[in-house]
């Protein structure tokens, strides 16, 4: 009987686990980070979850002549906020999982 056990401990531990990452999942969309640009003339906001929530562009930057320097701006602060919201999730998920890098988690 104590392969029953072990299983029903090791199903009673990633219940646990699940319910925890339902819960960073949660706490991911309502943290936001931001990327910018341009010394903050394009700022992108971007919650945990990697959702992009909003772009905001300074007037001053917008030059019907030069919309491709536009374009990089906003590409950058894209960037920028991505990258910030993905290591502010890996180190929320680093918590759960002690540090050990699970694909597919988020």
């Amino acid at each position: 009987m104590t392969g029953l056990g072990d299983f029903s401990s090791l199903l009673k531990q990633a219940q646990k686990m699940q319910k925890e990452m339902g819960r960073i999942k949660s706490e991911l969309r309502e943290r936001v980070v931001e990327g910018s640009s341009g010394g903050g003339m394009v700022k992108v906001h971007v919650n945990g979850l990697q959702e992009v929530l909003s772009v905001k562009i300074d007037p001053s930057v917008v030059d019907a002549d030069d919309v491709e320097m536009l374009e990089d701006l906003v590409m950058a602060a894209l960037k920028q906020g991505l990258k910030a919201a993905k290591e502010l999730s890996e180190s929320e998920m680093a918590k759960l999982t002690g540090g050990i890098h699970l694909p597919g988690l988020f």
